[in-house]
């Protein structure tokens, strides 16, 4: 187990950071702050409140991520979609780097034998690993919200992240 345990671990760092580069590919091709906060409407999120949510969720769900409950009792979610804030880009970097931290210490500092452990998240018991699990999906989803809105603000400057649709190279 500690091999694949490891290998588990590694892995999912790997996937962790390729998410979060990838928003921060998107959004470096905004080129003002303003694009930041855009909203299609009224009931959708901005790359902002996406930032903002995943960094106060990550704050949450990492710190004594072994030992706590996920979903600490000083987090406000509501205010994490209010769509009042405005931040510069700097400091909304800034902030979600923040955000990063918080999971990329936890990710460093556990062990292949923590993975089977138990973990609480909103008063449901989960494995560690079903944890990490849970929150790759988590912001897999939202990076894909922040890829969509930034190709979308940025569509005929628009640069790859990946590769061109028109790449055959297979």
């Amino acid at each position: 187990m500690s091999d694949l345990g490891q290998h588990y671990l590694d892995n999912i760092t790997n996937y962790m950071r390729n998410q979060k580069l990838l928003a921060e590919k998107a959004i470096d091709q905004l080129d003002d702050t303003e694009g930041l906060f855009w909203l299609p409407d009224e009931e959708s999120n901005s790359i902002a409140i996406l930032m903002r949510h995943m960094t106060n969720q990550m704050k949450s769900r990492w710190t004594d991520f072994l030992t706590t409950d996920g979903e600490k009792a000083d987090r406000n979610r509501p205010a994490e979609f209010n769509q009042d804030f405005r931040s510069s880009k700097e400091e909304l970097l800034e902030f979600w780097n923040t955000g990063w931290s918080y999971l990329f210490d936890a990710l460093n500092a556990l062990k292949p034998e923590d993975l089977l452990k138990e973990v609480t998240v909103r008063k449901e018991k989960f494995t560690a690993m079903e944890a990490i699990n849970s929150q790759l999906v988590h912001y897999s989803n939202h990076v894909g919200q922040i890829v969509f809105i930034a190709k979308h603000l940025a569509w005929e400057n628009w640069s790859d992240l990946s590769r061109s649709r028109d790449d055959t190279d297979f």
